[in-house]
This record gives C-alpha cells, sequence and structure tokens, in this order.
C-alpha cells in the first residue's frame, strides 16, 4: 500500500464527522483505511456523547466506506517493537494510539493525524490534515 493510501487516526475521523472542509476535501483524492482501535476509539466515544443514536449511525455508515484494518499477530510485533523504543526514549504515547501506529507501519500507510505525539514513533510517516 503506497502513493495516496492513508491510515486516518481517530481525530481525523471525528474532525470528518463535525464537517471539517480541510478533511473532506482530502478524502476526496485518498484512498483511506481506519484501525480497528479506531473503530473502537469512535464506539467509545459515541456512548459517551449526548447524541448516540445519531453518532453510531455516522460511524456505521463511515466504517462502510472504507477498509477497516485489524489487529494481528504481525501488528502485535509491530506494538511491542513501538512500545519498546518509545520506552527507551522515554516517550510514552496513549496505548491504542501505539496499536494505530503499530498498524500503519505494518501496512506501509501514511498515518493522518493532528496529534504531535506520534512525532516520536521512529519510521511512521505522518501527514496532518
Amino acid at each position: 500500500m503506497a502513493g495516496n493510501a492513508y491510515l486516518l487516526d481517530t481525530v481525523i475521523v471525528a474532525g470528518y464527522f463535525n464537517r471539517d472542509q480541510a478533511i473532506h476535501g482530502r478524502l476526496l483524492e485518498a484512498t483511506v483505511y481506519i484501525s480497528s482501535i479506531t473503530v473502537g476509539e469512535l464506539y467509545y466515544g459515541a456512548y459517551n456523547s449526548g447524541k448516540v443514536t445519531s453518532n453510531l449511525q455516522n460511524i456505521r455508515r463511515f466504517v462502510e466506506l472504507v477498509t477497516v484494518l485489524v489487529c494481528d499477530a504481525a501488528t502485535a510485533d509491530h506494538y511491542g517493537q513501538v512500545k519498546r523504543a518509545l520506552r527507551v526514549l522515554g516517550k510514552p504515547i496513549p496505548e491504542n494510539d501505539i496499536w494505530i501506529a503499530a498498524t500503519a507501519l505494518q501496512h506501509s500507510l501514511t498515518l493522518v493525524t493532528r496529534d504531535d505525539h506520534f512525532n516520536t514513533v521512529a519510521g511512521l510517516l505522518l501527514e496532518r490534515w
């Protein structure tokens, strides 16, 4: 997977749901993927919101439009490497974000995010939308 292939971080999908025009414009020209971890974070956010039903509908519609990459043994290997490297650096990042970074590395995808802590993950290609 290369070229205009991107893994979207949760914050980017949330921006899409909130009609962020910068994100909408970029999605038209890209092949996008999301991690199953991102789907879980989206569901958590929906169940914690004041608009549970509409947020769940948005998630289900979005998941039908993109490819969801699930975590497997190869993802777990990348996760272990990333977490160890971050520990050695003394720069931990949120646990779910380690899984998301591992998914991007596994599939050679550019991670689209607005979270600066991903900058500490070695070898991770990043874009900010």
